[in-house]
């Protein structure tokens, strides 16, 4: 390419609409000059004035007018298609700069909704995906000062045993044996849900969705934590079909049940109670966990299926578990092809999710 030709877009642009009209122009001036001297000619002889007299009256008058016409007419298209270059070409600047801060980590970068239709809905879209950024860090830097603090606790633990085991300031008796085997054990369960989760996206590429029996699954669910609630004082009241079908992963799909009533014995005090049910939806099959208790704030329910968050923020393993349990839940059934979702309300918290029917 020339070094002389544009290069931008909105130069590229104004060249071409001055282009077209220099060309429109010309086409009209040659008209003018070239037929319409003739035609002009023509008709001054034959009203019986001199073939040269015409000549110079159409020069004088007619050419003069054309020529100055052309000069303004081609000043006026440079003019007009610089602006129009400049105008179109504005907003692809603003899209670029931002694109470039992006790039650089700057996620709160976004570009005015201006120009043309076209223009403007770029905008939008670029600005959707910066907020889509934006957020995807959020997540990603909660999720590594997350996992780092729930690995941390436990080590910190194992550390401080083993220095004391060393150092012979404690006994190396069963109970400080024990307590090293919960905290190792406890980041087994860390690893173990991290796998889960990893998993979660992948177990639709293995082909492993099959027909089920969503009601048979809830009520084994239920039946194997039963024992469970009822030594922590809880009422459960279980109302599902005989019969309800739903496509899931038979282990996920038990996994996912196990969480969510993990989730209600964990969170549910003494005396509560906890309902699960399960119905058929159109075209899904709905089944949902809801439990008394506390609740969780409204400013909460947007994150609850989020890795490591936890709405009870002491991170106290008796108060709850990593944070990772619902995220699993998510994980897991939109590798099914269903959807979750959260409310809570009134002293009630209730967890939802839906199984596809075929």
């Amino acid at each position: 390419m020339s070094p002389l030709a544009p290069r931008g877009v909105g130069s590229r642009i104004a060249a071409a609409a001055i282009l077209v009209s220099v060309l429109a122009v010309a086409i009209v001036t040659v008209g003018t000059l070239v037929l319409g001297a003739d035609a002009f000619i023509n008709l001054m002889t034959a009203d019986g004035h001199p073939a040269e007299a015409a000549r110079s009256m159409f020069d004088d008058s007619v050419r003069r007018v054309v020529l100055v016409a052309l000069v303004v007419a081609v000043i006026a298209a440079v003019v007009l298609s610089a602006a129009l270059g400049r105008r179109i070409a504005r907003p692809l600047r603003d899209v670029g700069r931002a694109a470039r801060r992006i790039a650089a980590g700057d996620y709160a970068a976004r570009v005015p909704r201006t120009g043309p239709e076209e223009l403007a809905d770029l905008a939008d879209s670029f600005n959707q995906m910066a907020t889509a950024l934006e957020e995807q860090e959020r997540m990603r830097r909660e999720l590594i000062a997350n996992a780092a603090h729930e690995l941390r606790t436990p080590l910190t633990n194992l550390q401080g045993y083993l220095e004391a085991l060393r150092d012979e300031v404690i006994p190396a008796d069963r109970a400080t044996f024990e307590s090293l085997w919960d905290e190792a054990e406890r980041l087994v369960r860390l690893s173990r849900s991290l796998d889960v989760l990893a998993e979660g996206d992948a177990r639709l590429d293995r082909a492993s969705v099959v027909d089920v029996d969503v009601a048979a699954a809830v009520r084994s669910a239920t039946e194997l934590v039963a024992p469970a609630l009822t030594a922590a004082g809880l009422a459960c009241e279980v109302e599902v079909p005989t019969v309800l079908r739903g496509r899931a992963d038979p282990d996920g799909l038990a996994q996912v049940l196990a969480n969510l009533l993990q989730n209600a014995l964990r969170y549910t005090p003494a005396g509560g109670s906890v309902r699960v049910a399960a119905e058929a939806g159109q075209g899904e099959a709905l089944v949902s966990v809801a439990n008394t208790g506390p609740g969780i704030p409204p400013e909460d329910l947007p994150h609850v299926f989020e890795r490591f968050y936890r709405v009870e923020k002491s991170r106290d393993p008796a108060q709850g578990g990593a944070g990772i349990g619902l995220a699993i839940v998510k994980a897991l059934v939109e590798s099914f092809g269903g959807r979750v979702g959260a409310e809570s309300r009134d002293g009630l918290t209730r967890i939802w999710f839906s199984l596809p029917t075929s």
